[in-house]
């Protein structure tokens, strides 16, 4: 049976759309030259809020993007409706090269890295003194991931009113690491938040701690009233705080001068893809030394050619055994 006429013309034929589209496959992509600087505050679920010159708008990942990521403090290439209206939403086409990316696995063991943020240059380490107690081998995890991200550490101690802080800073003194002591009194009247403000302005701080130490107590007491986040307490039995922070977020300093990211409490901080080689660029006295150690040397073996380099008076013994003890937390469990 015909299904057309004896002469059909071609309005006649139907064509069966192609499953794969109709278009050519290129590799070609737009490139968006009217598209509009955007930096990343805070993704949720696939939807990310985006600070365009003055305004908060909602935007999603184009797919053209493919499978790269976009995370808090990316600077990205933003298209569609800009206007922060509600009910609107962009879409971010490009993300920007980064300066600094701060990443962590989920145990040692575990080859998926994850992005914290990008873009910072610097690190605040926020730990109690007392009520939980210090860990220091997840402060040594913290300095070895800021060094190997190219971030400038900076150690926040908080509850100095409830323990001294001599001990734990002396063992940090031969890494040259600036802190910051703060009590609950000083946090109270506004002395605590104006003398850690001093070490933020003009940069872009990622904030990490474990839960309970009082971090986003210190948050709120940087930034404005209106951008201020809900706060926990330490379980009285474990010893341990409650998760407030669920996701990370960029704040502004009141003044304008600076960013504040606020990560989420942390129990553990994996250093899988952490490369040695990074980690011994932040001991800038000790690099020239290995300039004699084998290939892929990991600092801590036998021909590694730093002892010889200490041995001749070229740097401080203590820098060199500072660096082993960052480098070994990558084999030492936080509780170990």
């Amino acid at each position: 049976m015909r299904r057309y006429g004896k002469n059909p013309d071609e309005d006649d034929i139907r064509v069966r759309p192609n499953r794969k589209g109709n278009r050519p496959r290129t590799n070609i992509r737009p490139k968006h030259a009217d598209a509009a600087e955007g930096f990343v505050l805070t993704v949720d679920r696939g939807r990310l809020t985006v600070l365009v010159e003055d305004r908060t708008i909602h935007a999603m990942k184009a797919r053209e993007l493919g499978r790269k990521g976009v995370v808090v403090g990316d600077r990205v290439a933003v298209v569609g409706d800009l206007t922060g209206a509600k009910d609107t939403l962009a879409r971010i086409v490009r993300v920007e090269e980064r300066v600094s990316v701060l990443r962590r696995t989920a145990d040692d063991d575990d080859p998926f890295e994850r992005v914290v943020v990008a873009n910072a240059d610097q690190l605040a380490i926020v730990t109690a003194l007392a009520d939980p107690e210090p860990r220091p081998r997840l402060i040594d995890r913290c300095l070895v991931a800021a060094y190997d991200a190219g971030l400038e550490p900076l150690l926040v101690l908080t509850k100095s009113d409830l323990a001294p802080a001599d001990t734990l800073l002396e063992s940090y003194g031969t890494l040259g690491v600036r802190y910051v002591v703060t009590s609950r009194e000083e946090l109270a009247d506004g002395a605590a938040a104006d003398r850690v403000r001093e070490r933020l302005t003009g940069r872009t701080t990622a904030f990490v701690g474990h839960s309970g130490v009082g971090k986003t107590t210190l948050v709120n007491a940087l930034v404005a009233k209106d951008r201020q986040r809900a706060t926990g307490h330490v379980n009285a039995v474990t010893g341990r705080g409650r998760h407030t922070t669920t996701s990370a977020l960029a704040l502004p300093l009141p003044d304008g001068d600076g960013w504040l990211i606020d990560t989420p409490g942390v129990r553990s901080f994996g250093l899988h893809h952490v490369d040695p080689a990074r980690v011994v660029l932040a001991f800038p006295d000790l690099v020239p030394g290995t300039e004699g150690c084998p290939r892929a040397c990991g600092h801590d073996e036998p021909e590694c050619a730093l002892d010889q380099w200490v041995a001749d008076g070229h740097a401080d013994p203590a820098r060199l055994y500072s660096l082993r003890r960052l480098l070994a937390t990558r084999e030492r469990r936080e509780g170990d």
